[in-house]
């Protein structure tokens, strides 16, 4: 190992030493560790890392938190010290024991890492939900034209957002990455994608239309439960709009 390996290695141990220190001391103490959660992941300042045997990447592309599976890490570290009801609720449901206003979570998480989440949700969460309403529209056209339901409209749908098929944009994803062409991906290496779809949508499309499809995104979300889910009294995902 070389000395910037090490001091590489030494700044990633203090950042994570950091955050479980505070997440550990703080629900000794008895404070809420929802509360205590959050803020340890504006103390988490590592964007990837081999934690028994497994690589997580916390911060996709440099720039969308993947803050739930920050959370995951650090319930993990403290597990036996939280309420295990609560920390499945929270885990599986996403539901925290009170409520938390999209203010307070901003305010919990950081600036930094609440603009990171805000890429993570439009990058990939939006992104994904857009994938899926035009492959409901697609599907919904082939029903009504009489065409077999069965048949994978993927390509299609990818043409009508992207111009381009999977196996064009997944080819030119993985070379400008230097990844190897696999004839499988990772649920890791889709969230990537997904992020560099959402960049390379941004850069090709006129303001018009990317709002129209973020809309769309966000109104699939919104139609399957998925958007509506708050934060806390009354505010929900769809508010993020307001703070970006």
């Amino acid at each position: 190992m070389t000395s910037l390996d090490s001091e590489q290695l030494s700044t990633q141990l203090t950042a994570e030493n950091a955050a479980i220190r505070h997440l550990e001391e703080a629900v000794a103490t008895g404070r809420d560790w929802h509360i205590a959660l959050l803020e340890a992941i504006a103390l988490w300042d590592i964007t990837e890392e081999t934690y028994d045997g497994h690589l997580y990447r916390y911060v996709i592309a440099g720039e969308a938190l993947d803050w739930m599976v920050v959370a995951e890490r650090l319930c993990a570290a403290v597990d036996d010290l939280l309420p295990e009801d609560e920390k499945l609720a929270f885990l599986f449901h996403g539901e925290f024991p009170s409520d938390i206003t999209t203010e307070q979570f901003k305010e919990l998480i950081g600036s930094v890492r609440y603009h990171q989440y805000l890429n993570y949700f439009y990058g990939i969460t939006v992104e994904e939900a857009l994938f899926w309403a035009v492959r409901d529209e697609v599907r919904k056209e082939k029903w009504v034209s009489g065409l077999a339901r069965e048949q994978d409209p993927s390509d299609e749908v990818y043409r009508r957002i992207y111009r381009q098929e999977m196996a064009v944009l997944l080819r030119e994803f993985r070379m400008e990455k230097g990844y190897p062409h696999r004839r499988s991906t990772s649920l890791l290496e889709m969230k990537e994608f997904t992020y560099w779809l959402f960049k390379y949508r941004l850069k090709r499309s006129d303001k018009a239309r990317v709002a129209s499809d973020t809309r769309k995104g966000l109104d699939w979300l919104r139609s399957n439960g998925l958007l509506g889910r708050p934060l806390s009294g009354g505010q929900t995902l769809e508010d993020n709009r307001r703070h970006r």
